[in-house]
């Protein structure tokens, strides 16, 4: 039986949600952050997307921007019955050009390109229906925004009007006169148009009239009484638990939804953090009072790892043993319940999925060309029997902490760094030997310890040391030798889709090198990652 996923009623069924077809920019998914921002629900989908699939009813889409032009062959184009939803629209830089290619083709190649601020110019029209000028109610006349486009408008759509120029495009905002369809070209989801959230919300609030009803604690409730629906007074439940805040949260949120019926499993699959089973253990069972399973399946890991260094065949394996591990223990706690009140077969495997995990593993046209295979989303056995359950599969990470603190979950527990499913072994580049894990796990280790005691673990969404398949030449007491390099990673973000690296100063990455150089046998090099997302992933592999 394939695996099925489930995440009980889906929140576009519950609340006013506003549809974003993703046309591949870079910049897509904040317009996704800045309406939930504003407590409006918001889903991302394909550009692709075929309408009369949507099993639910938008109250707005979103055209989002992408790195096509609309005129060339093989540009990706919205299905027209988007049209035909009678919701209001509006379209952001290519998607602006897609309404203006729908509505008449009148777009070509700018003879400028226009990328960064520019200054924008709104004109109202009182001599139109107020509709016209909606878009840009409350943010004035002149407004600094962010372009990044070449391609522009020729001449208007037939029945719009001008809302807004710049000096390089003179139909920079357009809006119909009977319709509630507006374009813009610049960027209103990104920090660098200062009124681009007022934007948004004249758009979903004014124009599409969305509630604002998307709140961790609406959330919750609501997802308690789905969960304890979808499972049924008598269904069991076996969760795969990792220490970080994904799982963390989503055990937590299970375990109040169905209590002893949920149990958590900690595979220890010989790629953990240095003494992390014990730690999550006292953590989950003592502070939680989650009931913890550990797990030693280290061995069985190392041996399906030896030799392979692809790091989506890595991802693979470890997806797949969990489950093969998690289906093991799930027959194996209902043959022990036999003939006990809790008698049973345990039906579902929980997993701290993530909107962004979604995103990623997820091939849209444009952006988001598949980045890599998340275990919990991709690479999962079709012969699995256990049906998934993903209760925060829609949140981002900053939304998860938030749900976190709701469910009383402790300070520190929430805000600890996330730490990936396949573990250090996507932070080993290479072959993952016992031999390389000692190393990166120590390195990682002290790399964590400095953070701490320098007082920025809070300032830093994500660090982590990683063991490159290099070797370098050093000088240790004056003997030459030939050892491995470190890689340390730390990085700054909000939602974990974009990120910038962290700008330690000299002295403490000084430190930090003198000790792992000193105190990790077999490093002689560290060096420190300064790549932002994008270009790189957060994560090495």
């Amino acid at each position: 039986m394939a695996a099925t996923i489930e995440t009980a009623v889906e929140p576009h069924k519950v609340f006013d949600t506003i549809l974003v077809l993703d046309f591949g920019s870079q910049y897509t998914h904040l317009i996704t952050r800045r309406l939930r921002e504003l407590n409006i629900y918001s889903e991302l989908l394909p550009c692709t997307q075929i309408i009369a699939e949507l099993s639910w009813h938008p109250k707005g889409v979103i055209l989002s921007g992408g790195p096509y032009s609309v005129y060339e062959d093989g540009a990706p184009h919205v299905d027209p019955a988007v049209f035909e939803l009678d919701v209001p629209i509006l379209g952001i830089c290519y998607g602006l050009q897609e309404l203006a290619w729908q509505f008449g083709k009148n777009v070509l190649a700018g003879e400028k390109r226009e990328y960064g601020h520019a200054k924008l110019q709104v004109h109202m029209h009182m001599d139109h229906d107020s509709a016209v000028n909606r878009l840009f109610k409350d943010v004035g006349d002149d407004l600094e925004v962010w372009m990044s486009h070449g391609d522009k408008l020729s001449q208007l759509p037939p029945s719009f009007h001008t809302i807004a120029v710049t000096d390089n495009a003179p139909f920079a905002g357009i809006a119909h006169e009977s319709k509630s369809y507006y374009g813009i070209q610049f960027h209103p989801e990104v920090t660098h148009t200062p009124q681009g959230t007022q934007i948004l919300r004249n758009f979903a609030v004014e124009i599409c009239k969305a509630s604002q009803k998307w709140t961790m604690s609406n959330f919750v409730e609501q997802e308690i009484k789905q969960i304890r629906t979808l499972v049924g007074p008598t269904g069991q439940v076996v969760g795969a638990v990792s220490g970080g805040v994904d799982s963390t949260v989503a055990a937590k949120l299970m375990q109040t939804a169905i209590g002893s019926r949920f149990h958590a499993i900690l595979v220890d699959n010989g790629v953990l953090r240095l003494n992390e089973a014990e730690t999550v253990k006292e953590t989950l069972t003592a502070q939680l009072g989650v009931n913890l399973q550990v797990i030693d399946a280290s061995d069985r890991f190392l041996a399906a790892l030896k030799g392979v260094t692809e790091p989506e065949k890595k991802r693979k394996i470890i997806g797949n043993m969990f489950i093969d591990i998690f289906q093991e223990v799930a027959k194996s706690k209902a043959k022990e319940a036999e003939g006990s009140s809790s008698a049973g077969p345990i039906e579902w495997l929980l997993q701290g999925t993530l909107y962004p995990d979604v995103i990623e593993s997820i091939s849209f046209r444009g952006p988001s060309a598949t980045i890599k295979t998340h275990h919990n989303v991709g690479g999962l056995p079709a012969a699995m029997h256990l049906k998934l359950i993903e209760p925060l599969r829609e949140l981002f990470k900053d939304e998860v902490r938030i749900l976190g603190e709701q469910l009383g979950i402790p300070h520190e527990l929430v805000w600890r760094h996330p730490f990936p499913g396949p573990g250090l072994a996507i932070r080993i580049l290479g072959e993952v030997t016992p031999a390389q894990v000692r190393i990166a796990r120590e390195a990682d280790a002290i790399f964590t310890e400095e953070i701490r005691t320098a007082g920025l673990y809070r300032a830093i969404s994500q660090a982590f040391a990683a063991l490159l398949p290099v070797r370098a030449v050093g000088v240790m007491g004056d003997k030459r030798v030939w050892e491995q390099v470190i890689a340390l990673r730390a990085v700054e973000t909000t939602d974990f889709m974009t990120a910038d690296w962290f700008p330690f100063d000299g002295k403490f990455l000084k430190r930090v090198s003198s000790r792992i150089v000193n105190e990790v046998d077999g490093v002689c090099r560290v060096v420190y990652d300064i790549t932002s997302k994008p270009p790189g992933t957060i994560e090495m592999e």
